[in-house]
């Protein structure tokens, strides 16, 4: 039960962390990207990395190294824009695998107090001889069936967490996409005027 404790407190702890950090750049990136888009149509870049600066989530340091790159060829700002989203991406993904690993995980160490109680309860039997009480059997398949339970409540819940940061996370992908794309446009616009 210590083990299946322990997970429990990991996993309410991984996906408070990362609720907080995904709730925080989902609240501020719009504004971020309706201001930088409105700063680079202008042409006022200092602006749009300011702005940058001042926003601390991944949308917003995938954009200024973008902005850090004006002065060079689309291609090469493009290319430097997809590298840091490739590196804020691998932050965001941070912790899930053990959060994935701790639904497959939880369950099995469940699992294996249920075992370790019925081989207690058949040890108890066995040194019982023929004075078999119901109460050598209970104690076992008492300890057997919580410990499952535990791993159950357990690993259902890291697989929940799981999967609802991990689609929390494809929406913000999506929207790191989008303002590649919007800020590539507005770049490419910007290098033929």
């Amino acid at each position: 039960m210590i083990p299946l404790f322990a997970l429990s407190i990991l996993a309410v702890y991984i996906f408070a962390k990362k609720w907080w950090i995904i709730n925080n750049i989902t609240k501020s990136s719009d504004a971020l990207l309706e201001g930088v888009e409105a700063y680079l149509k202008e042409c006022r870049y200092s602006k749009a990395t300011d702005l940058c600066k001042e926003s601390d989530n991944p949308i917003a340091r995938m954009l200024l190294k973008g902005l850090s790159k004006m002065d060079r060829p689309v291609e090469e700002i493009k290319q430097a824009v997809e590298n840091q989203a490739q590196v804020e991406l691998a932050i965001l993904e941070r912790s899930l695998p053990l959060l994935a690993t701790i639904s497959g995980g939880a369950p099995m160490i469940g699992f294996l107090g249920t075992v370790m109680g019925m081989i207690q309860a058949f040890y108890n039997m066995s040194q019982a001889g023929n004075n078999i009480d119901i109460s050598l059997l209970s104690g076992g398949i008492y300890t057997a069936m919580v410990t499952t339970v535990a791993g159950l409540v357990v690993g259902i819940m890291a697989y929940f967490f799981y999967n609802y940061l991990t689609s929390k996370v494809s929406d913000i992908v999506f929207k790191m996409q989008c303002a590649t794309n919007n800020f590539i446009e507005v770049a490419q616009q910007e290098k033929k005027n």
